[in-house]
């Protein structure tokens, strides 16, 4: 269960519907094209291409989205998909019906804007510590929304759908640059997920999530973290923020989170127990911290 939804937009009314497979609204803004699709019934092998990279992003119902003539992957709500330019997405919708529809926006965003912002951020923010430099890495293309990502995307679909001001462009080129920004950070959690170990000799971020990873009970300190990264703590901690959109203690925060889900899943420890493998000190703050991340409390999940 992914805890970043996205807040739903407004349905079509049924008889405003011109076909019941991916129907298309559309807002144009400058540099990008905000679409939100919904589907009313079951469909197979429906196509879909952009001329400019695009974010997708589920808001209802279920999917499963075939991509760069790979088997197809379920596409579920707090899920988001970069496609890059011309690429064709066949879609199957296999329970789309009238009272359980599906819906998914589709962000389509100019070539410029994308060059402007990461050269700007490889201009400003230089030396970057996980990747050569800022820009998006389509091999990370199917990604679970952090809270960052989710909080964007609601604001710019806010902003496309709803803002009727002069300054909407202007608002909306903000709200992209950041959006950018955030989607960069989403992948870069995203690789080192996947290869902070054999990462971890080589790159200085990498070896301290691996030391974070194996030491998890341990007591952290931002001091401890930046001498294992060879940093000062101002930079470590500011490097560490810019680049994974978090900072270290949120970051331990949650990797401790999801290890206690782990152990809960399991379902052979106390609540309690729970808590200190997890690396926690104190029950009660764990379980606002369990509740804040995932809408409910470690008993109620182990329970459901």
């Amino acid at each position: 269960m992914h805890s970043h939804f996205i807040a739903g937009v407004p349905w079509r009314n049924e008889r405003d519907l011109r076909t019941l497979v991916e129907n298309r609204t559309t807002y144009t803004l400058n540099n990008c094209e905000l679409n939100i699709f919904e589907t009313h019934q079951k469909a197979e092998a429906v196509n879909l291409c952009f001329g400019d990279l695009v974010l997708t992003t589920m808001l209802k119902g279920k999917k499963v989205m075939h991509l760069f003539d790979k088997p197809g992957f379920d596409y579920l709500p707090g899920e988001s998909v970069i496609v890059p330019p011309n690429e064709v997405m066949k879609i199957d919708f296999p329970e789309a019906k009238m009272d359980n529809p599906t819906q998914c926006i589709a962000l389509s965003i100019s070539k410029e804007m994308i060059e402007n912002t990461f050269n700007l951020l490889n201009e400003r923010l230089p030396n970057k510590e996980l990747t050569k430099e800022w820009g998006l890495d389509l091999s990370y293309f199917h990604l679970i929304n952090t809270q960052d990502l989710s909080e964007i995307i609601n604001r710019f679909i806010r902003i496309g759908v709803k803002e009727r001001s002069k300054e909407k462009d202007l608002i909306a080129s903000f709200a992209l640059k950041e959006l950018l920004i955030r989607l960069t950070q989403t992948q870069a959690r995203e690789l080192l997920e996947k290869s902070y170990k054999h990462m971890a000799t080589s790159n200085r971020l990498a070896y301290v999530v691996d030391h974070i990873k194996n030491n998890i009970r341990e007591n952290f300190t931002l001091e401890s973290l930046s001498e294992k990264a060879c940093m000062s703590k101002a930079h470590f901690s500011r490097t560490f923020k810019v680049e994974l959109g978090l900072s270290p203690m949120e970051f331990i925060l949650k990797e401790r989170l999801k290890l206690a889900k782990q152990y809960l899943q399991l379902g052979d420890y106390q609540v309690q127990e729970v808590c200190f493998m997890s690396g926690f000190n104190n029950t009660t703050y764990f379980i606002r911290a369990f509740k804040n991340e995932f809408g409910v409390t470690p008993k109620v999940f182990q329970v459901g």
